[in-house]
């Protein structure tokens, strides 16, 4: 195995003294938890959003996560590694029907001097070399140097903080320790520049920003999830997300929807949700086949299987090779991309991103 695998290995370790489980609910406090969450096994900042320049489309990702290392005898030095950063990021090119992405990672032992991976407990400051989010005010900076791309946003916020699930606290399974402490913010106004080779474009567009942080999210029975974060054209919010089983069913299932001009959002239960394959696209890299279109569900909360569906949308991806293959970071293979959101006459409604983990090999986290 090599080294950096070797490395990822830490993120399905199990528990070891000194991690606190999300097992119930605490009050969010802001904006000591838009930092970081050091005690916790894993966390990740998540950033996506189309953007356009003149008459070309384009989506982007960048997503830093940070897993803990379990300290043991013999790694007691200063310059031990105490968290492990990774980053991802990724630009979707509509028009060159191409997904361009990169990835980093570095050790973070607490010594600001010597790491090249940091990330704040005070607010929203990550930075792994030269790539970074940070918050300044109602604003973010995001920035990302790939081999081939670059983009350098800043990301203005509309809306007040999405709490998702209870106040914050987002069940992921059937029992009570799968569970993380989850918030969203939606509909950020986004201008910057976006660098493709030697072209750089001005860019403007909405964003998405999830930021979560747990101990165990995964059910043994569960394999991956299938996720979307839609930005509505009329200024609403809509999440939805399964944990799937092996067998392709859902093991748990949950999300929310926020009205434009609302500060509360509904909150969907395991039972509200409903994802349906609708087409598949078949990786030529990794094989791997992925349905690259959904239908998806709401019913009324709380209703059960039998209620009345309250929305029924179509989730379409822009384009369909948006996989990304992070086997040098994370050791994942997963699709993360640019999609459109229509409602049941087929009319657009928003846009965001779809996001599918353990299609290639169950997901380990």
């Amino acid at each position: 195995m090599k080294r950096r695998q070797c490395l990822i290995a830490s993120l399905s370790l199990p528990l070891w003294p000194g991690l606190v489980q999300a097992q119930a609910r605490q009050a969010l406090r802001f904006p000591r938890d838009l930092g970081s969450h050091p005690d916790f096994a894993i966390e990740w900042w998540y950033i996506t959003g189309r953007l356009q320049a003149a008459q070309r489309e384009f989506g982007f990702q960048l997503t830093f996560f940070r897993s803990r290392v379990p300290v043991t005898q013999g790694m007691r030095s200063s310059f031990a590694a105490k968290q492990l950063i990774f980053a991802h990021a990724a630009v979707t090119d509509v028009a060159g029907q191409r997904l361009l992405h990169d990835q980093r990672i570095a050790r973070a032992s607490g010594n600001t001097q010597v790491d090249l991976a940091t990330a704040s407990e005070v607010d929203t400051d990550v930075r792994l070399g030269d790539w970074s989010l940070k918050r300044d005010g109602g604003s973010y900076q995001a920035k990302a140097i790939g081999s081939d791309f670059s983009f350098e946003l800043a990301l203005r916020e509309t809306q007040p903080l999405l709490l998702q699930g209870d106040q914050g606290w987002s069940r992921k399974g059937p029992e009570a320790s799968q569970a993380s402490y989850y918030y969203s913010l939606p509909q950020l106004q986004v201008g910057g520049q976006l660098s493709l080779g030697e072209q750089t474009l001005p860019v403007q567009g909405q964003a998405w920003l999830d930021h979560e942080w747990s101990q165990s999210l995964m059910h043994p029975d569960a394999v991956g999830w299938d996720w979307i974060g839609m930005n509505l054209l009329d200024g609403s919010a809509l999440t939805a997300f399964r944990l799937r089983t092996k067998e392709g069913g859902t093991l748990w299932a949950g999300g929310s929807l926020r009205a434009a001009g609302s500060a509360q959002a509904e909150i969907f239960g395991p039972d509200d949700v409903l994802f349906t394959p609708q087409r598949n696209w078949k990786s030529p890299a990794s094989g791997t086949s992925y349905p690259v279109q959904w239908s998806v569900q709401i019913r009324r909360t709380g209703s059960g299987q039998t209620a009345p569906v309250l929305a029924r949308y179509t989730v379409n991806a822009v384009i369909d090779n948006q996989e990304l293959d992070s086997r040098q970071s994370t050791g994942a293979i997963y699709w993360e991309g640019l999609s459109e959101l229509l409602d049941s006459r087929g009319q657009l409604v928003g846009r965001g991103y779809l996001e599918m983990t353990g299609y290639a090999s169950p997901l380990q986290l």
